[in-house]
């Protein structure tokens, strides 16, 4: 039996839960990075973007709102649907798309990116799948792009690893949120340089059939957690 990602998402209800702490810090990095964009369209790609509440959450009653156009891509249709519902009256310049974020065939045409969202993936994906993810980050975003991503620090924590990863791809880090071992990281990125190198064939596969924190109440088609 493989968990159904909707009925994760009601984890979300709860102000308390893990979901809901990771979310706030991620909206708390996100606002700033609008805040100080340059003026002008701000270009933003969300890879399982779930149902878009973290996008919804940053730009509700922000002034940079009306700026950011782009895509949010997603492989569930219900939380697709979702992340239409809740951005179509917060940022109406960006689109949802259905589709597999772990081929970058899904959003090649959304690409180079002002603001990247790697949220819900680096926990759910092999290690393979995180190193070639993040190195084909310059190739997604334009210089000076913020990317921001998430994964959990249960034992092995591996985010260390994963910030040097990002440092080595010439992402270097801005910002880094976390309430310690066993809990979330939300790191914030800023890349360097743009990359030469053509995308890979594919980025990430899921592995896992189980989510980030504790158990859905119910169960069915296998997708993917969301910030």
């Amino acid at each position: 039996m493989t968990i159904h990602w909707v009925h994760w998402h009601r984890a979300y209800d709860d102000p308390a839960s893990m979901n809901s702490r990771r979310l706030e810090a991620v909206v708390a990095l996100l606002r700033p990075v609008f805040d100080a964009a340059p003026p002008g369209p701000v270009r933003v790609l969300s890879l399982c973007s779930g149902d878009g509440r973290d996008l919804a959450g940053a730009l509700a009653d922000h002034p940079r709102a009306a700026d950011a156009i782009g895509l949010l891509v997603e492989a569930d249709a219900d939380l697709a649907a979702g992340a239409e519902a809740n951005l179509s009256g917060v940022a109406p310049g960006l689109a949802v798309r259905c589709a597999d974020a772990g081929d970058p065939a899904s959003y090649t045409d959304h690409v180079p990116a002002d603001v990247l969202l790697l949220c819900g993936i680096f926990g759910n994906v092999a290690p393979a799948d995180i190193a070639a993810t993040v190195d084909a980050v310059p190739a997604l975003v334009r210089p000076g792009a913020a990317v921001l991503w998430t994964r959990h620090r249960r034992s092995p924590d591996i985010t260390p690893w994963i910030r040097q990863r990002f440092h080595d791809a010439g992402c270097p880090a801005e910002a880094w949120v976390s309430p310690g071992p066993g809990g979330f990281a939300v790191g914030l990125q800023r890349v360097a340089f743009p990359s030469a190198a053509p995308l890979p064939p594919r980025l990430f596969t899921f592995t896992t059939t189980a989510p980030e924190w504790g158990a859905a109440p119910g169960a069915g088609a296998s997708r993917r957690p969301a910030t």
